[in-house]
């Protein structure tokens, strides 16, 4: 693997109110002192230089990637002009990279995922690689603890044999989020994995895929890669993006390749897809109270309880167990942890409601 394309284009609805469409999870020191972003290319670091990590992100987004990734060549921010879901993000980071290096092997990584193991990540990224010189689509498949219904699944087929000293397998069927009893056989066969996102190939192999599977992007994406670097490449991008599917990679090329395979990894990883998550992430006792911000804060006969402040605010909870209180200058949200992730659905009535300043 000698490329890497971090896909930055996400909203992070479930963590509203911080996360907003200006400034999205990604962009936010969720974590730690670092944005999920900066800790994202830092996690890769031991493996590439900045001059191989391609960034894409949306046109809103720019200037904030570039504070937040100084040491970022120009030439390696990649701006949509609108979100377009995992398909054509990749396919236009492919598409660019090509043009660089048409024997590129590229990782895939969400800027918006915490992973505990990095070593273990880097050693899992380079065994994909191998894999994927022999012509594989490769994703990592993450070894489930529990039965999750909030990721789909990867169910692993015949084994390709040993990379980095990793199991490899062709992929059988990818699976949508289950219900509950679902997953709980998925787990339980010892033959599912969650479904990352997080994939290994080479840049041939996926623009040939992407050309096969869905003939739409190699039309569209022609014009860009005529122009890239040329006065015409602003224009070409937008008649692009006018003509793309919006879709993921997963429904546009991994369910249908014959040549997708699992590398299944251990190593700590998590979606942080929920304030419940984030604070399960954070605590190491899940009974304590955990308080993040600058502000100020006041926690009477109070346990499990996530609670983020704002500067020159105060935030006081008496008498509760495993809430979530997320204070902002505009908003505030209360939730119990095990309604954590219908937040989303504020925000779509935020949308349906016109209050697209609460967003």
């Amino acid at each position: 693997m000698n490329w890497a394309v971090i896909m930055a284009g996400g909203v992070g609805t479930r963590l509203w109110p911080r996360s907003r469409d200006q400034v999205p999870k990604q962009f936010l020191d969720l974590l730690g002192q670092q944005t999920m972003l900066q800790e994202t290319v830092q996690r890769l670091e031991p493996l590439l230089p900045l001059s191989r990590v391609l960034l894409v992100v949306n046109q809103d987004h720019a200037s904030m990637a570039r504070e937040q990734i100084p040491g970022l060549p120009a030439e390696n921010l990649l701006i949509e002009p609108a979100r377009r879901n995992t398909a054509p993000c990749i396919a236009l980071a492919a598409t660019v990279l090509r043009q660089r290096d048409p024997a590129a092997v590229m990782a895939v990584l969400p800027a918006d995922h915490y992973i505990a193991d990095g070593p273990g990540f880097r050693r899992a990224i380079a065994a994909g690689a191998q894999v994927a010189a022999g012509g594989h689509l490769v994703t990592l498949g993450i070894t489930p603890n529990q039965p999750h219904t909030g990721y789909g699944y990867i169910q692993r087929g015949a084994p390709l044999g040993e990379a980095g000293g990793q199991p490899a397998f062709r992929v059988q069927r990818f699976a949508e989020k289950p219900d509950q009893d679902t997953a709980r056989h998925f787990v339980d066969s010892g033959e599912y994995y969650w479904n990352a996102g997080i994939f290994v190939w080479q840049v041939e192999t996926i623009l040939g895929e992407l050309s096969r599977l869905s003939p739409s992007f190699a039309a569209a994406l022609a014009g860009v890669a005529a122009a890239w670097q040329s006065p015409r490449q602003a224009g070409a991008l937008l008649a692009a993006w006018d003509c793309v599917p919006q879709t993921s990679i997963d429904y546009a090329v991994m369910e249908k390749a014959t040549q997708a395979a699992v590398l299944p990894v251990d190593i700590g990883w998590d979606d942080v897809g929920s304030w419940a998550t984030l604070s399960d992430l954070l605590s190491e006792d899940k009974q304590s109270n955990l308080v993040h911000g600058a502000g100020l804060h006041i926690l009477l006969d109070t346990a499990g309880a996530y609670v983020y402040t704002s500067p020159g605010r105060l935030v006081a909870v008496v008498g509760m167990e495993d809430l979530i209180v997320v204070d902002t200058p505009t908003a505030v949200l209360i939730c119990p942890k095990d309604k954590a992730q219908a937040v989303r659905e504020v925000v779509k009535r935020l949308k349906a409601d016109g209050l697209e300043e609460f967003l």
